[in-house]
This record gives C-alpha cells, sequence and structure tokens, in this order.
C-alpha cells in the first residue's frame, strides 16, 4: 500500500457516508436499466404511434434494457478495475451468455412457443440487443467521466 493508497482510504473511511452508493458499476447498470426502460416509450410511439406508459415495466422492445443493464456493468468494471481482473472477465462472461439467451428464441416445443404476441413480448431482436448494449456502454462511459 502506497501512502496515496492509505490516504485515499482514510479520506473515505473518515467521509460521512452518502446516500447514494458511489460504486460505479452499481450505479451504471442500475441508471442504464432505467434509462433503457424510459426510452421504451418514445420507441414505442415512434413504431406504433401511440404512448404506452406501461412500456416502462414490461420486458421486451427496443432498447433492451436487459443488454444495456450487463453491458454498463461489464464495461464500468472494466473502466474501473482494468480489463486484466478476474471481475471483469466474469462480467463480460456472464454478459455474452445473457445476451445470448436474449438474441435466442424460445424452442419449438415450448408450450407457448406459438403464441405470437407472448413470443414477441418475451424476446428481443439482435439490433434491440446491440442498441441496448450500446446504450449501456455509453452510460458507464458517461458515469466514469463524471465521477
Amino acid at each position: 500500500m502506497t501512502a496515496g493508497d492509505a490516504s485515499s482510504s482514510f479520506r473515505s473511511a473518515s467521509s460521512e457516508p452518502s446516500i447514494i452508493p458511489s460504486n460505479l458499476p452499481l450505479l451504471s447498470a442500475f441508471l442504464a436499466f432505467a434509462l433503457a426502460q424510459f426510452l421504451k416509450l418514445f420507441t414505442t410511439w415512434f413504431k406504433e404511434k401511440r404512448w404506452d406508459s406501461r412500456r416502462m415495466l414490461g420486458s421486451g422492445g427496443m432498447p433492451s434494457s436487459h443488454s444495456a443493464t450487463v453491458s454498463a456493468l461489464a464495461v464500468a468494471i472494466g473502466l474501473q478495475e482494468g480489463t486484466g481482473g478476474p471481475a471483469f472477465a466474469i462480467a463480460v462472461v456472464l454478459a455474452c451468455v445473457l445476451l445470448n439467451q436474449i438474441v435466442c428464441e424460445l424452442p419449438p416445443e415450448h408450450p407457448v412457443s406459438n403464441v405470437r404476441p407472448l413470443r414477441d413480448s418475451l424476446g428481443h431482436t439482435p439490433f434491440q440487443v446491440v442498441a441496448g448494449a450500446m446504450l449501456g456502454c455509453m452510460v458507464a462511459f458517461l458515469m466514469k467521466s463524471s465521477i
């Protein structure tokens, strides 16, 4: 531990606790999720020419809040701790697994696979997943530069 590390640890330990946690990866993930859910109001209006506030609480749609969340988490960990550590490796692998799962369709033998509206609301198109991932990356970079 260097003198700078000790000084930094002392300052953070002696300062008053904050109401908002200073965990960059966690804050980035939550903000990316909330922003993606909020943006669904506008993408729904653009596509269907109607306002649907239920889109803010529902799954599916553009952009994917799940991909925004896991991408923001992985990028924020990489920005904060570097890309050589185990935390970044875990975040990237789990993000890739989740993003791959989001894009996959329900198997034909699934009992509700032939119900079209449900399939549309449960899954994401690759474009929606990429848009969500890009949103998550932008949120993590902006959060890193603001802290």
